[in-house]
């Protein structure tokens, strides 16, 4: 298993949502990209845990943003 810290590059807002530069979560993971596996479950619901927000609802959810 692997620790990965996944932060938000750029300010944003969509859908109702506002996300913020320097966001970041960490996540345990036993996969190589938590981003592109399970659809990113294990990403979304660590923001949902710290955050309080969906971050696939505020849309950008990539490796880009």
């Amino acid at each position: 298993m692997a620790l990965f810290r996944i932060t938000v590059k750029s300010t944003y807002s969509n859908n109702g949502v506002r996300v913020e530069k320097g966001m970041s979560v960490e996540v345990v993971s036993k996969y190589s990209n938590p981003l592109s596996t399970n659809g990113g479950k294990e990403v979304q619901d660590a923001f949902i845990r710290k955050y309080g927000f969906d971050i696939k609802k505020a849309g950008n959810f990539s490796s880009a943003y």
